[in-house]
């Protein structure tokens, strides 16, 4: 089944270290800031600064819009996003720093249980078709343009710019994204 949520569904959502707030797209069922255990979420970065600890949990940063950030987790390794749509995956107990390079930017947010998931993402900016089967749970978001969602127990659904599907039990072999602009996101469960 393919749900799609609009912007207007969205809600704000104070940071845990209260520097800012995030627009929070989607979050598991009775999910909460303190316990959940998927969310994704938007955010407007406009000053440098640590990140909220979120140990035990996996964090997925894709950069939507601005001229880039530098993330620095425990004062070594570092994640350099300067191109839409380029990614860092680290772990939420990292002490991460963002240093902005060029001004503001806007970022997309994927945190997960570490122990619950296994998590897929994948990124394109240029318009392609993808096919990903034996789906649980996956979510599409359009960063700039309509994208196009194929079942074959379902009609094409077209997912408009800035808007999220959230794919569940499709009970079809396969889901075919057709667009450019994407972020696709699968979860399965760990046994």
């Amino acid at each position: 089944m393919i749900s799609i949520i609009a912007p207007t569904d969205f809600k704000q959502i104070p940071w845990k270290n209260g520097k800012g707030t995030t627009t929070e797209l989607a979050i598991n069922s009775g999910g909460t800031l303190q316990r959940f255990t998927w969310r994704l979420s938007i955010a407007s970065v406009s000053e440098n600064g640590p990140f909220s600890d979120f140990s035990g949990y996996l964090r997925h940063l894709i950069l939507l819009d601005g001229n880039g950030i530098q993330l620095t987790h425990n004062e070594a390794t570092i994640d350099r996003l300067v191109e839409p749509l380029s990614m860092a995956r680290f772990s939420g107990a990292a002490q991460t720093v963002g240093t902005l390079i060029d001004g503001p930017i806007t970022d997309f947010n994927l945190i997960t249980r570490q122990d619950e998931f296994s998590v897929q993402v994948n990124t394109w900016n240029t318009e392609q078709v993808y096919q990903s089967d034996q789906l649980e749970l996956a979510f599409v978001y359009s960063a700039k343009a309509n994208v196009l969602l194929n079942t074959s127990n379902q009609p094409t659904v077209t997912l408009p710019p800035n808007h999220l599907a959230i794919i569940e039990q499709t009970n079809s072999d396969e889901l075919q994204i057709r667009g450019s602009h994407v972020i696709f996101i699968s979860l399965v469960k760990r046994k």
